[in-house]
């Protein structure tokens, strides 16, 4: 086995605003795992928030390809335990290996990823289109450009209250808002009151991770909670029990489909509601996430939307739904660049 890498710098569509940061494009490696007849695709992005460099993402790889020369490939789940040290050093990459060659199992099997998972399937949940931070003028421009059935709304501005009742005005959609770690508890309960006026179906995130008042916050907060920064590993599971109302799992947060699929077994033991999630990706790291939409509750995989230009194809969007290629493997089609 080996891995051929390839990084591009992705353009938005737009400026892509959130608490800490501003986007303008999205660094992105993406691999090529080849046994035999065979190629699995993966992919890793750029992430200041977890300390995620093109660098040490090439430098995982590398160290990634100078293992798997003699490597004798068995299944995901096996190559996963068997790199899991990875994980700890830098989950994205493992996620991208991980999530590369499940894309070559089900290619070897000849089937679609899904049908591979073993997990109880459910109705197939919409994907929400993010809005980022953004003017009046600028989040009316993206929802007229993307007429959707659920938005993501982004907060942590002074005035994230009135700019969510500027767009529950102009929109009957499904509304939700993620503020990235951005509130203190007292702004949280607030709001929270507020928004279940305007509709509002959740929040993700409101307060940093770790912080003390968490269960304060679940115990008093009228409107669900999901954990995203909270919950990035398959321990982090239990400890969202009691603080939060579900999960956002995130592929290259948890390290792959692999720990993902023991994610979502968890929380449905724990009753937790489950929304599958992504950074700002391109279709491969999408198709491999898109594996879990008849296994979850919520789905936020909007990153092809997002980008001025794919670098993939095999994944597109019928308002809010999303249609993979039905190819083998998770669906990827091919790298267009």
């Amino acid at each position: 086995m080996h891995l051929k890498i390839y990084e591009f710098d992705m353009k938005l569509k737009y400026p892509f605003s959130i608490s800490r940061h501003t986007y303008f494009s999205q660094p992105t490696v993406i691999i090529e795992l080849i046994h035999e007849d065979f190629s699995g695709y993966g992919e890793a992005t750029l992430n200041p928030y977890y300390d995620i460099t093109i660098e040490n993402l090439k430098d995982c790889f590398t160290k990634m390809n100078k293992r798997l020369g003699d490597y004798s490939f068995e299944s995901p789940d096996k190559l996963y335990k068997d790199f899991m040290e990875f994980l700890d050093m830098n989950s994205f990459a493992l996620a991208a290996l991980n999530n590369a060659s499940w894309d070559l199992f089900g290619k070897m099997k000849k089937t679609p990823v899904s049908n591979i998972i073993d997990l109880q399937k459910k109705d197939e949940p919409p994907s929400s289109y993010t809005l980022g931070i953004d003017t009046k003028d600028g989040l009316l421009m993206k929802m007229a450009d993307l007429p959707w059935p659920i938005y993501k709304i982004k907060a942590g501005t002074d005035n994230d209250l009135d700019l969510i009742k500027y767009v529950r005005a102009n929109t009957d959609a499904i509304l939700r808002v993620d503020a990235n770690c951005a509130w203190e508890l007292d702004k949280t309960l607030w709001l929270a009151k507020e928004l279940r006026k305007l509709g509002i179906e959740f929040i993700e995130q409101p307060l940093p991770a770790g912080h003390p008042d968490q269960e304060i916050c679940f115990e008093k907060s009228v409107l669900p909670l999901i954990a995203d920064e909270s919950c990035r590993k398959e321990a982090d599971v239990d400890r969202c029990l009691n603080r939060f109302h579900g999960i956002n799992i995130k592929l290259l947060k948890c390290g792959g489909l692999t720990p993902a699929i023991k994610m979502v077994k968890r929380a449905r033991e724990l009753g937790l509601k489950i929304m599958v999630g992504c950074m700002t990706e391109s279709s491969v790291g999408i198709s491999a996430a898109s594996q879990l939409i008849p296994f979850v509750d919520y789905v936020d995989l909007d990153g092809p939307l997002l980008l001025a230009e794919d670098v993939a194809d095999g994944v597109h969007y019928e308002f809010g739904k999303i249609r993979l290629s039905g190819k083998i493997g998770v669906g990827i089609n091919c790298l267009t660049k």
